[in-house]
């Protein structure tokens, strides 16, 4: 055989027995968060059009898709951000409605970067879309949803930083940098290159107090006062505007009761264009990748013909999980499975029971023991499949109980006693 049929391709990787479950009941109970806000659950295709994530609309750079073709020779791209999708699938649907729309989310992205050499390329992301609320208390709104969804993971520290990309786009406008520069700058700003960024802006032509501005928004991140210092160094209606909303953001998160988890970072410059107003970013202890990433996107949809104010976030969820298992923060999983054992004998009985036990949704596994061992020998295979119990079924019809407990006891219990086996 060939062992190279055993591996899997470089960034992914199986997820299997007691991480796979601690991972679905993570989910189920973010999701559940999703619903209380009152978001409804929708399924886009795992392949779309190249189109719908084309540097046009945005979003991640073309080396970086997996790219492959149909029968017709379109060129189609497994889906490596949500968001676009959200927006294609919305502006089909919804073409006519002018009232708020909630959507959410749940499923893997693939994105094939060489710069993600030892991280996972395909990785699961949760998420919410607020779509046709152009609002304040919409972008709050989100930012208190991503407080609690981190909340119920279990996480007691960590912070959600809040930006405003127009912040930026008011300095670009003012220097009158082109479409090459900018790129470069996005980058060394989001590095926090500080010799980086005054080394290019000094090579291009701009009023001293814009790059002055440039040169000083690695260093505008904390709390709610930093923005103070920020308008002192702005002159346009766009950035000035852009701090303004940041504190209006601000008020509504305190009428929360969640502005704790929140501070201010105005040089976060997300990679992805499509974004237009206030942006924000989750972090923790654990690991050094942001574990919720998001913000207002307002141009997006009229790319597919809608034009739709929106703002959404995707919880990445492997990052979340490995953030509490680095803080050792157990996600508690329900050992509350039987395990029954029979020996030929006993089948017939160990069948009915099992049927019986279904019938009242309880999960049961039916295993035949091997020769010459006994229910004991089964308890460290019990307790990794997540079952609470063993029944050890006798021919006669009777069986064994053995709790998986601290106070593990056992007792023997009849067909009367039990219902009919």
């Amino acid at each position: 055989m060939n062992k190279r049929l055993l591996h899997t391709p470089e960034g992914v990787r199986d997820i299997y027995s007691l991480e796979c479950e601690k991972k679905l009941v993570l989910q189920n109970r973010l999701h559940h968060r999703l619903k209380t806000y009152g978001y409804h659950d929708i399924q886009t295709p795992g392949f779309e059009y190249f189109d719908v994530f084309s540097r046009e609309v945005g979003t991640i750079a073309s080396r970086e898709l997996f790219k492959f073709f149909d029968r017709d020779g379109n060129t189609l791209v497994l889906r490596p951000d949500f968001t676009p999708s959200i927006a294609r699938s919305a502006a089909k649907y919804y073409m006519e409605e002018t009232k708020p729309i909630r959507m959410c989310y749940m499923g893997n992205t693939f994105i094939n970067s060489l710069n993600y050499q030892g991280r996972l390329k395909e990785t699961t992301q949760l998420g919410a879309e607020l779509l046709g609320d152009p609002s304040v208390e919409a972008d709050a709104e989100m930012i208190a949803l991503i407080i609690e969804l981190l909340l119920d993971a279990g996480l007691k520290e960590f912070q959600v930083s809040v930006g405003q990309i127009d912040f930026f786009k008011g300095l670009l406008e003012e220097s009158g940098m082109d479409e090459e520069h900018e790129l470069t700058l996005r980058e060394l700003i989001s590095n926090k290159n500080h010799f980086g960024i005054e080394e290019l802006l000094l090579t291009l032509p701009m009023e001293e107090d814009v790059r002055q501005a440039f040169i000083r928004m690695p260093e505008l991140f904390g709390s709610v006062s930093m923005l103070e210092e920020a308008e002192k160094l702005v002159k346009n209606e766009r950035s000035a505007n852009a701090i303004l909303r940041l504190r209006k953001v601000y008020e509504v998160l305190c009428i929360y009761g969640l502005s704790d988890y929140v501070s201010f970072d105005l040089g976060m410059v997300s990679k992805y264009n499509y974004y237009t107003g206030v942006i924000f970013q989750a972090y923790t202890y654990g690991t050094g990748e942001a574990i919720v990433k998001g913000g207002r996107y307002d141009s997006l949809l009229s790319r597919f013909g809608k034009d739709f104010a929106a703002t959404g976030f995707a919880v990445v969820v492997d990052q979340l999980m490995n953030a509490l298992s680095r803080q050792k923060i157990d996600i508690p999983v329900a050992a509350d499975g039987i395990l029954i054992l029979y020996e030929d004998p006993g089948r017939a009985a160990a069948i009915r029971l099992a049927g019986q036990l279904r019938k009242d949704g309880r999960s049961v596994e039916l295993v035949k023991k091997l020769s010459g061992e006994h229910s004991a020998d089964y308890e460290a295979f019990a307790k990794e499949n997540g079952h609470g119990e063993i029944l050890d079924v006798m021919p006669d019809g009777t069986y064994l109980c053995r709790k998986l407990s601290s106070e593990a006891q056992a007792e023997n219990r009849t067909d009367a006693e039990e219902g009919q086996a």
